[in-house]
């Protein structure tokens, strides 16, 4: 299939303002790849750029293309990179590090400060047509692996990176607050490491209902049942909330030397820190994901987690604002925008 010259994207234009509009399409430089994107997750710092036009220190200043959860199809490559990659199936790493800076030459290649990443003030996302990325960032993914769950290899390299974080092991007891996407895919991760106890909790019946059906052992009311969650003793506690009551409750939750690791952002409270002190945890974050998708190509392809199960909707580049939206309506897990249509 030939590459256009012109494409569709979906441009925030300023909060609460999408717009469809048409671009040329870009060129890949040297080391890059352009890919045909056939779904793109949506994430909850889109649907903040979205309603808010900003998500922390980052700011919409000018029109920004949103989706950092995508995949698609190699249909262009540039001088540096092997043509035969032309037609390969790929989930995309959305991320562009420098490649001297001191973090990346140690691994840590997420925390580059000069990081430019989708649909961060900047850099334009996936809500559209086609993307350019490194070749090394476009990660190819087997047919038992759908378009939809090679776009969602992103959420869940997040969910891995933590587990590695939290020490997941065989025989693990695990406390997972936050049954959204990102949470579901920890617990999933969990008992793919062989986690033999995984407690989730959410306020909604709906949320702690689908915990049961993605990896959950026991799904908890962190309100009425605050007593069960203190009373845990779990070797380790992953926060998907960014709920200041459910950060303090899974510390709690945690036995001495246990290891707290907190994905959810806009917590605003003081940690406990004297039981932080006393009991030796190890309390840490987690930025994105550094050399995951090997693992999360791996954990899809052979089915230990479900990815495809998790999507609850699907829509058009046209209805992307629709897409946005829908992420509070009852029972959505994960929606999925599919630019080709």
């Amino acid at each position: 299939m030939p590459v256009p010259q012109n494409m569709r994207a979906a441009v925030l234009a300023q909060a609460g303002e999408i717009r469809l509009g048409e671009r040329p399409v870009p060129v890949p430089a040297a080391d890059e790849v352009l890919v045909r994107v056939t779904a793109v997750g949506v994430c909850g710092s889109d649907v903040h750029f979205y309603h808010e036009g900003r998500l922390g220190d980052w700011v919409v200043d000018e029109p920004l293309v949103l989706g950092h959860e995508s995949g698609g199809v190699i249909v262009a490559v540039g001088s540096g990179v092997d043509p035969t990659r032309i037609g390969e199936r790929v989930s995309v790493e959305p991320q562009h590090p420098s490649p001297s800076s001191a973090e990346t030459l140690r691994g840590d290649y997420n925390l580059d400060p000069q990081m430019r990443f989708y649909a961060v003030p900047g850099t334009d996302g996936a809500f559209q047509e086609y993307v350019t990325i490194q070749g090394h960032f476009a990660h190819r993914v087997p047919d038992s692996v759908s378009d939809h769950a090679a776009a969602l290899l992103e959420p869940l390299s997040v969910a891995i990176a933590a587990g590695r974080k939290a020490g997941f092991a065989v025989g693990s007891r695990v406390l997972v607050t936050g049954a959204g996407p990102v949470g579901l895919a920890v617990a999933q991760v969990a008992r793919a490491a062989g986690a033999a106890e995984v407690i989730m909790t959410d306020i909604s019946p709906a949320r702690r209902e689908a915990a049961l059906r993605f990896g959950a052992t026991s799904a908890l009311d962190p309100v009425a049942e605050a007593d069960a969650v203190a009373g845990a003793a779990v070797d380790a506690f992953v926060d998907a909330s960014g709920a200041g009551a459910a950060v303090r409750a899974g510390i709690d939750a945690l036995r001495p030397a246990g290891r707290a690791v907190l994905v959810g952002m806009g917590l605003a409270e003081p940690l406990p820190v004297t039981r932080i002190q006393n009991n030796e945890l190890v309390v840490t974050g987690v930025f994105r994901y550094a050399n995951t998708w090997p693992t999360a190509v791996a954990l899809a392809a052979d089915g230990r987690v479900d990815l495809d199960a998790m999507v609850t909707g699907t829509y058009g580049l046209a209805d992307v604002r629709a897409a946005l939206e829908s992420t509070t309506a009852p029972g959505t897990i994960k929606s999925v925008v599919e630019p080709q249509r």
